[in-house]
């Protein structure tokens, strides 16, 4: 079985690889024979939760040996050949266009202002060593996605970052919610974000969108325990009660699909932010993917053709950027299961294809510093070089 590489022509600054074998050293290989080339700088990579972390690493090491490695385990992996679950994908950057920095935040809970500003520091001047004051900068975060710090490590690390636009998403462990990793310095990580810093000539556009318009039904919620992202009521009822009767189910009928066909959101200034259920509890209460906290007012949300919306912002992209190297996507899982439930995953494949995507689907999305659910988040990197 061969990788699917996206050409690299004439020693093109990005490459892409997926490999589906199960065995990690030999995906591993795969992805090698397609990304390894003398100028390649840096490796980013997206794996199913599937594989045996221990062996991956292993191999990652071996194939790849001094070039830095970042990665994380997902809810879904989007390859050149669109969606896909059970794979790994990874793309390559070449040292040539890219200067990148990367460091690992092992303790979430401490990760303080002057942390965060000694990381970025410290990343900035790594970068400022190999490229031009006139590139352009930007910033990747992923994070463990069931860490419930990352509203707190985002606001921390915006902070720090300024003007330098950010984006990312959290890992997941296709959708068993129990455990998710980073991959930093060799290893596998719970509990802990990695930082890329990037740094290139080529043209750049952070974006984010999602395809979610409000309705006029409102849910206060009248008691909620912010710590764990759990509301205990809504409406000064049982939460999961509530939400049921809110999208007309029986709260047995409550599932990932449903959350997924029926967002709620927050209404912060003109725009809405959805905050995603994330399950419902034994006591009736319901855990969620953003912060929550007693008193805020969720918006319920209803979904617009969502590839229709997703292909006008790919198209606009490229309009502005020139057709796009390659757009890393961070797509939230449950816009995944919207497209399931609606029959359009071979669609939306060929559209993420066609526009040159490779990512993984998230239990969260990072944009400037916020935390976001059901986006799709994300940077598209031009292929030509800024004047």
């Amino acid at each position: 079985m061969r990788p699917d590489p996206a050409p690299c022509p004439g020693g093109s600054p990005l490459c892409s690889a997926v490999s589906r074998h199960a065995d990690p050293a030999a995906a591993v290989a795969e992805l090698g024979e397609a990304l390894c080339h003398p100028a390649l700088g840096f490796v980013l990579f997206f794996c199913s939760a599937d594989y045996p972390l221990e062996g991956l690493s292993r191999a990652l090491t071996h194939t790849f040996g001094r070039v830095p490695v970042v990665g994380c385990t997902t809810a879904g992996e989007i390859s050149p050949a669109g969606y896909e679950r059970g794979c790994i994908v990874a793309i390559g950057l070449s040292q040539e266009s890219f200067a990148v920095a990367c460091a690992p935040v092992m303790d979430l809970d401490r990760f303080d202002l002057l942390a965060a500003q000694r990381l970025v520091d410290g990343l900035l001047e790594e970068c400022r060593d190999a490229v031009p004051d006139s590139a352009g900068r930007f910033a990747l975060t992923l994070l463990d996605g069931l860490s419930s710090r990352e509203e707190q490590v985002l606001a921390t690390l915006e902070a720090a970052l300024g003007s330098i636009p950010g984006f990312g998403g959290s890992a997941g462990d296709d959708n068993r919610l129990a455990r998710t990793h980073v991959y930093a310095e060799g290893r596998f990580h719970p509990r802990a974000a990695v930082v890329v810093m990037v740094a290139t000539r080529l043209p750049f556009e952070v974006f984010t969108t999602h395809h979610l318009q409000p309705l006029d039904h409102k849910l206060v919620v009248t008691r909620a325990d912010s710590a764990t992202r759990r509301v205990l009521e809504l409406n000064a009822l049982p939460a999961a009660e509530e939400y049921a009767r809110l999208v007309g189910v029986p709260v047995a009928a409550l599932d990932a699909e449903a959350f997924a066909l029926h967002p709620l959101a927050v209404r912060i200034a003109d725009a809405h932010y959805v905050r995603s259920v994330q399950r419902v509890n034994p006591d009736g209460s319901l855990s969620f993917y953003c912060a929550v906290e007693t008193g805020i007012v969720l918006t319920a949300m209803r979904p617009t053709p969502m590839l229709e919306q997703l292909e006008a912002v790919l198209d606009g992209l490229a309009q502005r950027l020139g057709e796009p190297a390659l757009v890393i996507g961070c797509d939230c899982f449950l816009r995944r299961l919207e497209i399931e439930a609606r029959g359009e995953l071979a669609t939306a494949s060929r559209l993420l294809s066609r526009s040159r995507v490779i990512g993984f689907n998230t239990y969260g999305e990072q944009h400037h510093g916020m935390h976001l659910n059901q986006t799709f988040t994300g940077v598209a990197i031009g292929s030509a070089t800024r004047p």
